[in-house]
């Protein structure tokens, strides 16, 4: 399942998208519900598939097999009254597959080639940091681009969402963890991020990760490794990897972070990027006003945002 959110008269509701459709989880499985006699069917549906995404993984495998189920009645009984349920793409804004994650975790230096042409050494354990909450834009947003600085930098990122609690697990079993996979990018502001030797300011600027464009639920991508990465700026390929590259795998990562911290449904964990960072470029090459850029990722879609300069500014530290 291709699992968003999407706004439509202002109201934000989760989503799969089919072919050119969007069909709300929520509505579909109430109509599912209410077409088999469930007196209570309102009430059912919004606990067991409500109308966020971010609460619908905490319902985990559960909530997601019953969405599946409901698409699949409401595309099978097309006759079938089922009020807001069906909306074309062109109807709704697409959203990010996650709107308010308790966690973003970021993985630093994971894959061999960025962290050669960064000058560094394979570290022992992940490099982590984080982003946070006001950072995730949509598939269909543009990036942001605050006049606080000259150095807006680009980072392809292969991305998972956390599907149940997670607390010391094997990586054996992580990958029953997963609710989904996504792409997001991991926008830089380089020169702040570098003026001190944490990271944290220069990647929790507002919008500097846009995600999508969608999550692809863990039943339909079995093994995340293998996948091919390429990121483009206006068309320019700038980075190129396989998720084969990366020094800590999913597996690896799940299992690692959840013997750290109790990893939650929701939370989201972007695995790193590969070599090609317009910082390492010579000369160094920076990401401008109307610069379109994508990211595609086998199996998983294509993450296109265009770079806007805002008018105004942030408060510069």
């Amino acid at each position: 399942m291709k699992l968003i959110n999407y706004t439509f008269n202002g109201t934000t509701r989760a989503g799969a998208i089919v072919g050119e459709q969007v069909i709300d989880l929520n509505y579909a499985y109430e109509t599912q519900l209410k077409t088999a006699g469930e007196y209570r069917y309102k009430e059912i549906a919004h606990a067991y598939v409500p109308s966020t995404t971010d609460e619908i993984y905490q319902g985990g495998k559960k909530s997601i097999e019953l969405a599946q189920q409901a698409v699949k009645f409401l595309l099978a009984n097309p006759t079938v009254s089922a009020q807001n349920a069906i909306f074309s793409l062109e109807e709704v804004k697409v959203e990010a597959p996650v709107i308010n994650p308790g966690k973003i975790i970021c993985v630093g230096h994971n894959y061999r080639e960025h962290i050669l042409e960064m000058g560094r050494e394979l570290p022992t354990h992940p490099v982590v940091f984080a982003k946070f909450a006001n950072t995730i834009l949509g598939p269909e947003d543009d990036i942001p681009f605050y006049p606080i600085s000259e150095q807006l930098d680009y980072e392809a990122e292969f991305t998972f969402v956390i599907g149940k609690q997670a607390r010391n697990v094997s990586e054996e079993d992580a990958l029953d963890y997963v609710a989904g996979y996504t792409i997001a990018n991991d926008v830089t502001y380089r020169d702040i991020q570098r003026r001190t030797l944490q990271w944290l300011q220069g990647k929790t600027v507002d919008g500097s990760a846009p995600m999508g464009p969608y999550l692809v639920t863990a039943d339909e991508l079995k093994d995340p490794s293998g996948l091919n990465v390429v990121l483009t700026v206006n068309g320019e390929v700038r980075q190129k990897t396989n998720t084969a590259n990366l020094v800590f795998s999913v597996q690896k990562l799940v299992s690692f972070l959840s013997n750290l911290m109790t990893l939650e449904p929701g939370d989201v964990v972007l695995t790193g990027t590969p070599g090609g960072v317009g910082v390492a470029m010579e000369p160094p090459t920076f990401l401008k006003d109307g610069d379109v850029v994508r990211i595609e990722i086998d199996k998983v879609g294509a993450l296109e945002n265009k770079v806007a300069t805002v008018a105004g500014t942030l408060v510069n530290a």
